[in-house]
């Protein structure tokens, strides 16, 4: 499985930027998928989960709630996630990656592939 996200950039505090992640490969492998993001000094976290097929359950980290919206086009093999409301502490390096699991999805280990990052950064 191969993942490339990309849309990242600069924002204003209270924009909004969407980040898309292009999944190709052995996509059926895909169990659920996920954002993490790893802001300057501080270790890589759990931002958002996602179903590839059955429903698309979802999952959010509660410092995104309410503002970030992850989702999927299965048949765009991609992932995207909307960030709204966006604060300087939302700057990071974002992740997706895939797992053939649905366990534990908020903990690194748990993902067997891994895209490139994509560089958010939210400045006035």
């Amino acid at each position: 499985v191969q993942l490339q996200a990309s849309g990242g950039g600069l924002v204003q505090p209270g924009g909004s930027l969407r980040l898309s992640c292009a999944v190709s490969g052995r996509t059926r492998t895909s169990y659920f998928l996920g954002w993490f993001r790893q802001a300057p000094g501080k270790e890589r976290e759990f931002v958002a989960a996602i179903r590839w097929s059955f429903g698309g359950i979802t999952y959010y980290a509660d410092s995104v709630k309410g503002r970030f919206t992850i989702s999927r086009d299965n048949a765009m093999n991609t992932m995207y996630l909307q960030m709204n409301s966006l604060k300087p502490e939302d700057t990071a390096v974002y992740y997706c990656a895939s797992t053939q699991t649905g366990l534990n999805l908020w903990v690194l280990s748990s993902y067997d592939y891994w895209g490139q990052g994509t560089l958010v950064t939210v400045s006035s």
